[in-house]
């Protein structure tokens, strides 16, 4: 292996490994297991970051490295660990369609994602090209757990694991412009969608809290 063959072979194994993550995020059958893949996925994410930085010599692909680390890696799974530690979620996964028909619908999409992109691109150079099929395909991926799974947990998991597919297709184009105001809005926009789950659950806690109160209550009086 040369030099030269080096920056590409890593970069598709980045990717490839990001689309492996999105698999097991499938495959899980416990929430908590769901989160730490994720986590690994982020951490991935960070690290393709950084090594287009390196391979493209784009300083800013190191700032978004970092917020995609702080924030996949670290801070948004710490978050989702509260959220179901503190009100008590289920711990397993609810699916809409089985763990065995997820995967093959996967597998499908990623063929998918092989068949669309490969012979639209072919002017491009290799490592783009591979790159942004590795790329939509976590983005089909990460859209199918959001339809096939019915915690709101998982399925925001699902729309992060989406928007890792959108940033690994950004930071693989070279000079792709705004790619750290583009992550940056992402995690906003991801901050956001966790604080609504919060508010969700604190609402759906204190209804249950309620209503057993009033049956309670009116058990007595009788």
């Amino acid at each position: 292996m040369t030099f030269g063959q080096l920056p590409y072979d890593f970069a598709h194994l980045l990717g490839g490994a990001m689309v492996l993550l999105s698999f097991v995020l499938l495959y899980q059958r416990r929430v908590s297991a769901v989160i730490n893949a994720f986590a690994t996925q982020g951490a991935l994410l960070a690290v393709a970051a950084a090594w287009q930085g390196f391979v493209q010599g784009a300083p800013q692909l190191y700032l978004t490295a970092l917020i995609a680390f702080t924030a996949k890696a670290v801070l948004i799974p710490l978050a989702l660990r509260t959220l179901v530690r503190r009100f008590d979620l289920h711990r397993t996964v609810e699916t809409a369609l089985g763990i065995g028909p997820s995967l093959i619908a996967g597998v499908a999409l990623v063929a998918l994602a092989i068949l669309v992109v490969l012979p639209v691109t072919v002017a491009a150079r290799v490592i783009v090209r591979e790159d942004l099929a590795l790329a939509l395909s976590v983005v089909l991926l990460g859209m199918l757990m959001m339809i096939t799974r019915r915690n709101a947990i998982l399925q925001v998991v699902g729309l992060m694991s989406l928007e890792n597919g959108l940033i690994l297709a950004a930071v693989g184009v070279a000079g792709m412009p705004l790619v750290v105001e583009l992550s940056t809005a992402a995690l906003v926009l991801v901050v956001f969608v966790i604080a609504g789950v919060f508010v969700f659950q604190i609402r759906e806690r204190f209804a249950s809290v309620d209503i057993a109160f009033l049956e309670t209550h009116r058990g007595e009086r009788r």
